[in-house]
């Protein structure tokens, strides 16, 4: 009976989380909410008699029969969960800071350099070129809103910024996808060892490819993106004024970021290691360098790290939080018997699932399909 409190707990703060606008309620809310009563539960239950706990290791514990040595392995599974959430949080909040910190010093104002043309199908395939790479290296949702900006500056009437901010959205989607740090549930399967850097890139590349390219093959004969830009943006708000440091934050940022698969590789090290070296090298060089010619000490905190830590969104990262340990509470709940051995909540789920439909190219779509209407984070995180 417990089991199934723990189960309802989940899918109400699912729903709620699906339902945030309807309700008003920030999605992080019902996360943390979840996760904690969830876990809570499961103390409770644990220490009750009521069920087991498995570990990662496939270890089973029961109070009943364990007492002390069960109580020490329901806090040890506990622990592992919680560090592996804060490998991806960890990794997440050096990323975003490294964006920030680009940011602050107006790097992505050197990509305004390479739209220059008015044509608006030249336009259309430079933007979502630069969307498609850029979102392999940032997340694509910091790289959407990057391009999104850049638009803005470029195309005054609404209805044109409308469809050319539409295909900046799939392009970076396209392009997030088949990188490890290009989208964060790609990172996390990355990070959780399910995939390889050099797998992604391998299999999932030319798919990419062509949901990015395809899309812009049909939209550049549609009548939207046809004969030139109109309107006529100012010079300054075309070429927005650029800092001494711009160039050299952007490439080394970037640089930075694609670094962290190459030190996984070489160093066989969790990615947040090299997160941590990536941020360190790019926080040292952000508080030498001079953004302007006259620089002085009282305008160094408006290009420091500290204002770009000030900028990331923490409500993101605890939503991560809520949503990761809620799944790793229905993982450590052993909830059936397969094959004669106790398994955890998600892992009977997958049997049953396995069963009931064979094939997994089916089973992939139908996520796939379901990540359109239910956030992806907790999807992937679940499947």
């Amino acid at each position: 009976m417990t089991a199934i409190i723990i189960i309802l707990i989940f899918v109400i703060g699912y729903f709620s989380i699906t339902l945030e606008h309807p309700l008003k309620v920030d999605k992080t809310v019902p996360a943390l909410i979840m996760a904690a009563l969830i876990w809570a539960v499961l103390a409770v239950g644990f220490t009750s008699g009521w069920f087991n706990v498995i570990d990662s290791h496939d270890s089973v514990f029961n109070f009943v029969t364990g007492g002390e040595e069960a109580l020490h392995g329901f806090e040890n599974t506990l622990l592992h969960h919680l560090g592996k959430t804060a490998e991806i949080l960890i990794f997440l909040i050096g990323a975003m800071t490294i964006v920030e910190i680009i940011d602050l010093h107006r790097g992505f104002e050197v990509l305004k350099g390479a739209v220059k043309m008015r044509s608006k199908r030249k336009l259309l395939w430079i933007i979502g070129t630069l969307a498609f790479f850029l979102s392999a290296v940032i997340d694509n949702l910091t790289a959407t809103i990057v391009l999104v900006t850049l638009i803005r500056k470029l195309i005054h009437t609404r209805n044109e910024r409308i469809w050319f901010a539409s295909m900046v959205i799939i392009a970076a989607n396209a392009g997030g996808a088949w990188s490890p740090i290009g989208d964060v549930t790609t990172t996390m399967l990355w990070i959780g060892n399910r995939v390889t850097a050099a797998g992604l890139i391998e299999f999932v590349v030319l798919p990419s490819i062509v949901c990015f390219g395809l899309p812009f093959l049909i939209a550049s004969y549609l009548p939207a993106f046809r004969g030139s830009v109109s309107g006529n943006a100012e010079k300054e708000d075309v070429v927005a004024e650029k800092l001494l440091s711009s160039k050299t934050m952007l490439f080394l940022g970037l640089g930075m970021i694609v670094s962290v698969p190459i030190f996984k590789t070489l160093t066989h090290l969790p990615p947040y290691m090299g997160m941590m070296l990536a941020l360190g090298v790019v926080w040292f060089v952000s508080e030498r360098i001079h953004p302007e010619e006259n620089f002085d000490k009282e305008r160094r905190h408006l290009y420091s790290a500290h204002k770009a830590l000030s900028r990331i969104e923490i409500s993101s990262i605890l939503f991560f939080l809520g949503i990761l340990m809620a799944v790793a509470g229905l993982e450590a709940l052993v909830y059936g018997v397969v094959n004669g051995e106790e398994v955890g909540t998600l892992r009977y789920m997958a049997e049953v699932l396995q069963s009931a439909i064979p094939n997994q190219d089916i089973v992939v779509m139908l996520l796939g399909v379901f990540s359109a209407v239910i956030d992806n984070v907790p999807l992937v995180a679940a499947s």
